[in-house]
């Protein structure tokens, strides 16, 4: 009887229905149930036997009053009915034997509550109301299926190397393609590229949040965030460049607090120097995606990024990512790279300039322009990896220590070509 509950099996069925033995509980019964908005022609006269005759040719209800004082053998009677009663029905009954006994053995048979008679009716509406809060609990299959928050933060190593691009192509694959609802935050206030890349106005949304923290809640989220698709909302700005950022980080701690309440996924666009003044803002990534290139600058940043990430997030699971990589002409080959920054680079996306001017003058994420490009396939590999770091839990980060920066900084030169190799050379 207190099977577990399907979805759709509440639709089409009566919300209540009892058989009882006696006037006197039949009385009470009823204002009971009109109080619960329930019809009260669905209060019976007649108890259990009444009640499996009438089940065996209709719908059993949602919840179920039965009175078990005319039967013999309570718990025989309580199969009998429980091969009636259909999955999902939360089975309340009454009746006049006071034995611990029965008691914990009709509980076992799946009811849900036994009233003794004589009963008030208090107990009455106590005990149907338990019943109520039981089919309109968060069942079994809904906790199952609910997934969890996964929020990412996207970081380039300099200036250009495609963080912003990045994240908004895997907001809109988070969206778009695997249906969540996300939320994208560009966090660079005067020079963000987040709107402009999905071909909206950024508003004053961030600003404010930044300039008033306490009006953060979930109706200015609401208010405050841009639609980009059904299940896309972007938060950036664009201040003038003569108003400098005072705040002191609480606004970005408020706002992914709100966005782990009202979304499904949070990316956020985050420039590299505000892990300088607000380290607290990767507090509680579940990944982090350093974007990069093949060169000597971003190698010397990503193994920055990298040793900092291990101190100040180790919670969170980091990508590396190597962009705009072209088959030729490379400043540094990705073995050196990753010999440099001991650990391997999770993900190359080739250099593709023509679906980029694409997405540009279209105002749309990579992905969106250029579904079939080899580039976009890569992030749709990424986005996969960041998924699965919610369940994969953070790992160390692979930066060792055994050098000093100043070391590894000696390699990174030692891997620069030769000025006697030519320059259009491919990598080994």
């Amino acid at each position: 009887m207190n099977a577990p509950w399907k979805p759709g099996s509440v639709n089409g069925r009566d919300p209540f229905a009892a058989f009882v033995c006696d006037d006197d509980a039949l009385d009470m019964l009823r204002p009971v149930a009109e109080e619960m908005g329930w019809p009260t022609d669905k209060c019976h006269k007649g108890g259990l036997r009444n009640a499996v005759q009438t089940l065996s040719v209709s719908a059993s209800p949602n919840i179920l009053l039965v009175d078990l004082s005319e039967s013999g053998d309570p718990l025989n009677d309580i199969n009998s009915l429980a091969e009636v009663c259909e999955p999902g029905t939360i089975v309340v009954a009454m009746g006049q034997v006071n034995d611990v006994r029965l008691y914990r053995d009709l509980i076992v048979s799946g009811l849900q509550d036994y009233l003794l008679k004589p009963f008030s009716p208090e107990q009455l509406r106590d005990v149907l109301a338990q019943a109520q809060a039981v089919i309109n609990a968060p069942k079994p299959e809904d906790l199952q299926a609910e997934k969890p928050h996964v929020s990412t933060a996207v970081i380039g190593t300099r200036g250009g190397v495609g963080a912003s691009t990045i994240s908004t192509s895997l907001a809109w694959l988070l969206s778009q393609d695997r249906e969540r609802l996300t939320a994208l935050l560009d966090l660079d206030v005067h020079f963000g590229t987040g709107a402009l890349a999905l071909d909206l106005e950024p508003g004053r949304g961030l600003t404010d949040a930044i300039d008033n923290p306490s009006r953060i809640d979930g109706l200015f989220i609401e208010r405050a965030m841009i639609k980009a698709n059904e299940k896309l909302s972007l938060l950036s700005a664009e201040a003038p460049i003569n108003s400098p950022m005072m705040t002191d980080g609480t606004a970005f701690f408020q706002l992914q607090e709100e966005f782990r309440a009202a979304f499904d996924c949070t990316v956020i666009d985050l420039p590299r120097d505000m892990l300088i003044n607000y380290p607290h803002l990767l507090g509680d990534v579940n990944a982090t995606v350093i974007v990069t290139e093949l060169t000597l600058a971003s190698a010397r940043d990503c193994i920055r990024l990298l040793s900092w990430l291990k101190t100040h997030a180790a919670q969170s699971k980091v990508y590396v990512v190597a962009n705009k990589v072209q088959s030729n002409n490379l400043e540094i080959g990705r073995q050196d790279f990753e010999n440099s920054i001991e650990r391997k680079i999770d993900i190359m996306i080739p250099y593709d300039p023509k679906t980029a001017a694409q997405a540009a003058k279209l105002g749309q994420a990579l992905v969106e322009a250029g579904k079939s490009s080899k580039a976009s396939a890569k992030i749709v590999d990424l986005t996969q990896l960041i998924l699965g770091s919610v369940n994969d839990g953070a790992e160390d980060s692979e930066v060792s220590d055994n050098k000093s920066f100043l070391g590894k900084l000696g390699d990174l030169k030692s891997l620069l070509p030769s000025k006697k190799v030519k320059e259009d050379a491919p990598e080994a």
